[in-house]
């Protein structure tokens, strides 16, 4: 594969994330990251990760037309995964790395539902003479790229807010995931497609 194919797919991925128009994909990360604390960063890389294998796990059965989805149904699921994360955040006690560990679980799962947002329009991108792999392993590049920059913003802000104001862990928390939670309930019932 030619160097300018891959970064094509490079900032292909990288837009999908950081992009204005990438607004549920920025607030599933950020309710998967405001838990977290500038301290997690190891667990933090390994969430995004997880999600990144989801996502692309996703994309690669679509581009190899093994699974298609409706879109609408796709469109509507991507912000509910959204609220059920910010519910998550919402509902918990504590934030040892013991009791969150079902988020790795939360960001494969839901990895899958916002790959199946993409997975029509790159399978129209990707010619039939290219190589799907290649063309797939420079978006899934980008795509984690894009979410370790979004993830490195977020625990800075933490770590400025944590260290330099008298806002503690739970209000964040609180403050972040309901502000996502309604986000996100926003866009799912404009999306109901029935």
């Amino acid at each position: 594969m030619p160097l300018q194919d891959f970064i094509f797919y490079f900032k292909l991925g990288w837009s999908h994330i950081i992009s204005a128009d990438a607004l549920d994909h920025q607030l599933f990360i950020l309710a998967l990251v405001a838990i977290y604390s500038y301290t997690n960063l190891k667990q933090v890389l390994i969430l995004v990760t997880a999600f990144t294998i989801g996502h692309s796990l996703t994309l690669l059965l679509s581009v190899l037309d093994i699974i298609r989805f409706d879109s609408k149904w796709v469109e509507f699921l991507i912000p509910c995964t959204i609220v059920i994360t910010a519910v998550s955040n919402l509902f918990r006690k504590n934030f040892s790395l013991k009791s969150i560990k079902i988020n790795y679980f939360l960001a494969l799962g839901f990895g899958l539902v916002h790959g199946m947002g993409f997975a029509n329009s790159i399978r129209m991108m990707l010619a039939k003479d290219q190589n799907v792999g290649w063309g797939l392993f420079g978006f899934n590049v980008g795509l984690e790229t894009g979410q370790v920059f979004m993830v490195l913003i977020i625990l800075l802000i933490t770590f400025i807010i944590f260290n330099y104001t008298r806002i503690r862990r739970f209000s964040w928390v609180l403050f972040i995931s309901a502000a996502v939670f309604s986000l996100a309930l926003k866009m799912a019932l404009e999306r109901i497609p029935f």
